[in-house]
């Protein structure tokens, strides 16, 4: 089983991200800036009820799910994936490209 969530090692030349200011983690989610927690997850793993309560634990912390279920086989089990958000994290960058559009140029025909 894999989750996105969990910390990875940072492939060599590759700078690790300053959790501060990291856009995947929300400071101001519910649970204050000393619990950050990520505003996407990909939860992956064998179809079971362990995975189903997975996701149900995070939907339980304020995550919404995001997109279809993926699903696959792997030759003995099958293996799903499902993309989960927080709903405040995909306001906050809709109204970051809606203000960024807003202030585009543009003299044409049709939308910016």
């Amino acid at each position: 089983m894999s989750d996105t969530a969990t910390g990875q090692p940072t492939p060599a030349g590759v700078p690790a991200p300053d959790a501060a200011t990291s856009p995947l983690n929300d400071p101001a989610a519910p649970g204050g800036a000393a619990e950050e927690r990520l505003a996407y997850r990909l939860l992956t793993g064998p179809d079971t009820r362990e995975f189903c309560a997975r996701i149900s634990q995070a939907l339980a912390e304020g995550y919404v799910l995001h997109g279809s279920p993926a699903a696959t086989f792997n030759g003995t089990d099958v293996i799903v994936a499902q993309a989960i958000i927080l709903p405040h994290a995909v306001a906050r960058a809709d109204a970051a490209v809606a203000s960024a559009v807003d202030s585009l140029e543009y003299e044409g025909e049709g939308h910016a």
